[in-house]
C-alpha cells in the first residue's frame, strides 16, 4: 500500500485536500492530532520526556500538562529537538500500526486501499521518517494568502503567525507534485484530481 505524505506550510490548505480525499474514501494520518495523543496513550514516550526534562506531565487530576510542556521547549530549540527524539519515533511506531490495521482490515474485507496519506507540515525535515512516504504532494499558496488564512483561523496575531511561516522549510525540490491552492474549494479539489491523475493514484476503493 502506497504512502502519499501531504505537506505544505501553515495556511497553505493541506488540510483542506486531506478532508476531500478523506472523502473519497483515502484514510488519512493527521500526525498533529496522532501526535497529541501519544501523550495520553503511550506510558513509554510519556516516561522518556519526564525523566529526560526532570518534570511530570500530568497533574493531581491526570490532565496533560501541555502549556507546561510548550513554554519549556519553545524557548530552547536544544531542548526541542531533544522531544522530537522521543516523539517522532513513537509517531513512526503509530504510523505503521495504523497503516497494517488498515491493510489488514482491507485483506478481511475483500479489498484495498489504493494508497494511504498522512499529512505533516514537517516530516520531509526529519530524517526518521525518510523512506516512509511513496509520493510527496505539497500544497502551496501565495504568502499574503497563507497569512490570511492562517490569522482567521488561529485569531492569532499577524506577526506571530509570519514568525511560524517563516520558521517553516517548504521543499518545492522534493515535491512529486505540487498544488497550488490560490482559489475557490472547487478549484482546489479540481486541482488534486488532476494531481492524482499525474500521479497514477486512484481515488476510488477498490
Amino acid at each position: 500500500m502506497k504512502t502519499v505524505l501531504v505537506t505544505g506550510g501553515i495556511g497553505s490548505g493541506k488540510s483542506k485536500v486531506c478532508s476531500y480525499l478523506a472523502g473519497k474514501g483515502i484514510p488519512v494520518y493527521d500526525t498533529d492530532s496522532r501526535a497529541k495523543n501519544l501523550y495520553d496513550t503511550d506510558s513509554v514516550l510519556v516516561g522518556q520526556i519526564e525523566d529526560a526534562f526532570g518534570i511530570r506531565l500530568f497533574d493531581e487530576e491526570g490532565k496533560l500538562r501541555r502549556k507546561a510542556l510548550s513554554d519549556l521547549i519553545f524557548s530552547d530549540s536544544g531542548k526541542l529537538e531533544k522531544l522530537e527524539s522521543f516523539v517522532h519515533p513513537a509517531l513512526l511506531r503509530d504510523f505503521l500500526r495504523w497503516r497494517e490495521m488498515l491493510e489488514q482490515e482491507a485483506r478481511q474485507n475483500g479489498r484495498e486501499y489504493p494508497f494511504v496519506c498522512m499529512e505533516s507540515a514537517i516530516v520531509l525535515d526529519k530524517p526518521v521518517f525518510k523512506d516512509l512516504y511513496d509520493v510527496v504532494l505539497l500544497v502551496d499558496a501565495p504568502l499574503e494568502l497563507r497569512l490570511e488564512r492562517a490569522v482567521e483561523r488561529d485569531s492569532a496575531p499577524r506577526e506571530k503567525i509570519m514568525e511560524r511561516i517563516l520558521s517553516q522549510r517548504i521543499h518545492l525540490d522534493k515535491a512529486d507534485k505540487v498544488i497550488v491552492n490560490d482559489g475557490s474549494p472547487e478549484t482546489l479539489c479540481r486541482r488534486v484530481d488532476e494531481a492524482m491523475e499525474i500521479l497514477n493514484l486512484q481515488l476510488v476503493k477498490l
